[in-house]
């Protein structure tokens, strides 16, 4: 793997440079004088004052690259929804499932239904569509097949999106995972084995997309907003998981569970035709974009350099101690990603004492409240970058102290508070809200210590994040059966130990300046994004 990565897989190597030299002949036809400053920019790395003017009159949020930034904020929540779905339709294609016990009258309770009425409502929905004879461990399966192929597909989609852009390359799988979505209740119908390799292969197409999305970036965000352009992106995802937490439990009642896959994997076809229509690779190929902005977004990247024809410093990466405290900070962030998509359900039902239904809107509440704070964080973050107040270093490892320090209060805070039902809620609501603002530093950390190696770097980390999600969910699911009381407190408390120690790394190793491996040869080594 590591020789194919080496042979050319690298975004941002030929088209970036390419990208550079036609604005170059672009602007100097078009600005006469002023474009001859700006390509001196280009060459000395040098700032000038025209990159200081264009910088309001292009970076309103009708610009281009914020289209782009909504369509992708369209496309992953598509694709949430579509990881998520199953989750919430299983319950229902099976006629085994059982429900919570009854409710413990010490604990506070918001009014709910009574157990027979969810019984009855549930039965009702099974009429609607069929229901199959699945053991549990079949279930299982069904509901981790997606992750099957995820270890395999993040490094060869660094490279397929060099082959065929990153526009066709995630177009395409946008599409593919769309439309086999649509087919999931007739794989269901035909057989358990269709279904599971259905989802295999939704799986991996849906890995490709989340890892060539950020090659895009590398040519369309400048450094001052980045952070806002990801986290508007990123955020998709969050409301996606609130969006089918909220209404999937709703439709599997009402109208039955197969429209859980129509509706979302036919949102999904409509978000690939939208992709093709407004995505390009880069802002010179773009048919609609103004001049203005396409000169000042190559203009900010060009510092960055992109020459054609270098390798992959492979021993480099390794030695690379940010790199690495990149990668192990995702781990243990996504540690407790997992805890919450994985446990939490089960905590509000059996602590708590709260019925399915009310399980899933709770649930909900968490991702909307980490999705409403998630595009603030990255506007607050350009905000100080862009008018000087701290350096990137600096915002990048403060926003990641404040989202791991206060949810781990937060969260561990919970097991000792969960004889009240509302104080329990609002702490998981602020921690997961707070928790956001990671998404402003360490985990776009990446794009700043080696911008043109965007996709492959965010191929490793899904890799740890991959792994974090094979351990977690079975680490804590042994504490919760050797204790079913004091093993939520050491989830809690080892979900928190672990997030702490990631963020000790990050802290002490983390960079935000491109690093030497990362640099062109000949590219000018004075000027460095801070």
């Amino acid at each position: 793997m590591s020789n194919m990565v080496e042979a050319g897989s690298i975004v941002g190597g030929p088209a970036n440079n390419d990208t550079v030299n036609m604005a170059q002949v672009q602007t100097s036809r078009k600005d006469g004088p002023q474009s001859s400053s700006t390509s001196r920019l280009r060459k000395g790395g040098t700032k000038h004052p025209f990159i200081r003017l264009s910088v309001p009159l292009v970076s309103g949020f009708c610009s281009v690259r914020h289209g782009l930034a909504l369509i992708l904020h369209l496309c992953n929540l598509s694709i949430s929804t579509q990881q998520m779905n199953m989750s919430i339709a299983l319950p229902v294609m099976v006629n085994n499932t059982t429900l919570p016990s009854s409710s413990n009258a010490s604990i506070e309770r918001p009014p709910v239904d009574s157990q027979d009425n969810w019984n009855k409502t549930l039965n009702e929905s099974k009429a609607v569509a069929a229901a199959y004879d699945w053991s549990p461990e079949i279930q299982g399966i069904i509901l981790s097949s997606l992750s099957y192929g995820s270890f395999l597909a993040p490094i060869p989609s660094s490279y397929m999106a060099e082959v065929f852009g990153t526009r066709y390359l995630s177009g395409t799988c946008m599409f593919i995972t769309s439309f086999l979505a649509l087919f999931t209740p007739l794989a269901a119908d035909t057989g358990v084995t269709v279904l599971i390799v259905l989802r295999v292969i939704q799986g991996m197409v849906q890995v490709v997309l989340l890892t060539s999305q950020y090659s895009i970036w590398a040519r369309w965000a400048p450094p001052q907003e980045r952070s806002q352009l990801i986290t508007i992106a990123i955020a998709g995802s969050a409301l996606g998981c609130f969006i089918i937490f909220l209404v999937g439990g709703y439709l599997c009642q009402t109208i039955g569970w197969p429209y859980v896959f129509y509706i979302f994997g036919g949102i999904g076809c409509v978000c690939s035709f939208l992709w093709f229509a407004v995505i390009y690779d880069d802002p010179v190929s773009h048919p609609f974009i103004s001049t203005r902005e396409k000169e000042y977004i190559v203009c900010s990247l060009a510092q960055e350099g992109s020459p054609p024809g270098w390798s992959l410093p492979t021993k480099a990466m390794i030695k690379s101690l940010p790199l690495w405290s990149i990668l192990i900070f995702y781990f243990s962030d996504y540690w407790h990603f997992f805890v919450l998509t994985s446990f939490l359900p089960t905590f509000i039902t059996s602590v708590l004492q709260a019925n399915i239904r009310d399980s899933g809107i709770l649930s909900a509440l968490l991702f909307a409240s980490a999705c409403i704070c998630v595009v603030p964080g990255g506007l607050l973050a350009d905000f100080l970058l862009s008018r000087k107040i701290l350096r990137l270093n600096t915002i990048r490892k403060l926003f990641t102290a404040i989202g791991v320090l206060l949810p781990a209060v937060l969260f561990t805070s919970v097991f000792w508070v969960r004889s009240s039902f509302s104080t329990t809620i609002a702490f998981l609501t602020i921690s997961s809200a707070i928790k956001s603002f990671t998404q402003s530093g360490a985990l776009v950390n990446f794009m700043d210590i080696a911008p043109r190696y965007s996709a492959l770097l965010r191929a490793l980390s899904q890799i740890f994040s991959y792994l974090a999600g094979a351990i977690s969910p079975m680490v804590n699911g042994f504490l919760i059966s050797q204790d079913p009381e004091l093993g939520w407190r050491n989830v809690f408390l080892l979900s928190a130990a672990v997030g702490i120690l990631g963020l000790i790394f990050y802290l002490i190793f983390g960079q935000a300046e491109v690093q030497d491996w990362a640099k062109c040869r000949h590219a000018p080594t004075s000027e460095q994004t801070e």
